[in-house]
């Protein structure tokens, strides 16, 4: 299994039986690899019509595309014993380019999905507007599938699930990660995902980011600030906006890189 908010929410038994069952009709999932842990996991779900909806979409994958999809190097050992026990080999040839699109996509349609799930709308009262309609699995529809203005706004969602979504959205930009790691509005929850994700956490602005957030876990802000600058730091150590201890570890810092 893949290390995903989305899918630990799955392992977790958190998820209520009409998004487990979507999910299991192969009508959300961001991603190929979560959407393949996530139907594995369904496959031990306590509710039987999700379990045989589960195993009735793995029946269905495409073949071909699943078998290159399993011989990606980031695939693991466990997910392609699986599908070999269900006849599906790892592919020979060159393995799948694209893990961003789910393997199967199927469009459960909620009644007004087409209307609050439209793009080109910039207005964000507008947005706002849309999304206090939206039911819960439109909203994580939104989440996942939606416009960047809808992630701006959902990723502060109360429902951990539906932030989780939108951390784990393919639409979803760096650019977009920095400015969610400055948010002080976001839950710690959403700090420590992106804090976990190593890709975003090549990105200097994205540290600096969760560095200056004062939602940020002391623990976690010290830890990454070792990998500031001391101009940065500098600025920390008198940013009455951190917490304390942050500020005196930043001062020290400074201290210790003057020659």
């Amino acid at each position: 299994m893949i290390a995903s908010p989305l899918v630990e929410f799955f392992k977790r038994g958190e998820v209520a039986r009409d998004v487990r069952l979507l999910a299991a009709q192969g009508g959300f999932a961001p991603r190929a690899h979560e959407q393949l842990s996530i139907l594995v996991l369904l496959l031990e779900d306590p509710d039987v019509e999700v379990r045989q909806t589960a195993d009735a979409t793995l029946n269905r994958l495409p073949a071909e595309a699943l078998s290159k999809f399993l011989s990606r190097p980031d695939v693991s050992v466990t997910l392609r014993e699986f599908f070999a026990a269900r006849g599906v080999p790892v592919a020979a040839g060159a393995p799948a380019e694209d893990a961003e699109t789910p393997l199967v996509d199927v469009d459960i349609a909620e009644p007004g999905d087409e209307d609050l799930l439209a793009e080109g709308d910039d207005d964000q009262l507008s947005v706002s507007q849309k999304i206090s309609k939206m039911t819960f699995t439109q909203r994580l529809k939104a989440a996942s599938k939606g416009t960047r203005e809808m992630r701006a706004i959902l990723v502060r969602d109360t429902n951990k699930m539906i932030a989780a979504a939108v951390m784990s959205s393919p639409k979803l930009t760096e650019q977009e990660v920095e400015s969610i790691a400055r948010m002080a509005s976001v839950s710690d929850d959403v700090l420590r995902m992106i804090a976990h994700n190593r890709a975003w956490m090549k990105s200097y602005k994205i540290v600096l980011g969760l560095v200056k957030n004062p939602k940020t876990p002391v623990a976690l802000s010290m830890n990454l600030l070792q990998r500031v600058s001391s101009k940065d730091c500098s600025q920390i150590a008198i940013d009455r906006n951190v917490p304390e201890p942050l500020r005196i570890a930043a001062r020290k810092k400074t201290v210790e890189s003057k020659p």
